[in-house]
């Protein structure tokens, strides 16, 4: 058998990659601006995080109904990890943010 090259595996991911490349180039080339603006994203990304663990949680609840309580002690924890890991974007994208409009008051 003829083996096929891995490269090829790649070229579907081709076009995501040359749409993508694009505005990393503009908030690269933005500045502080475009640090703002990156730290806004961040932050969203946190908050959707956050809101699809808590949706996760509450859906499991109404299909499935109360479970036993290692079970739902299990995916309380699960909700409440993923929660801090939206918290912590929170955090980051806010500081970059911080960080963004300290750069644009203080001209060096």
């Amino acid at each position: 058998m003829r083996r096929q090259s891995e490269t090829l595996l790649l070229v579907p991911l081709l076009p995501i990659f040359l749409v993508g490349m694009f505005p990393m180039f503009l908030i690269a080339l933005l500045g502080l601006f475009g640090l703002a603006l990156f730290g806004v994203l961040v932050i969203c990304v946190g908050l959707a995080s956050s809101n699809e663990a808590h949706d996760n949680f509450n859906h499991d609840v109404i299909v499935h109904g109360y479970s036993r309580g290692s079970e739902r002690k299990a995916r309380a924890g699960d909700m409440h990890l993923a929660a801090r890991l939206g918290l912590r974007l929170e955090a980051v994208g806010a500081a970059m943010v911080i960080t963004a409009a300290i750069g644009l008051c203080y001209p060096g």
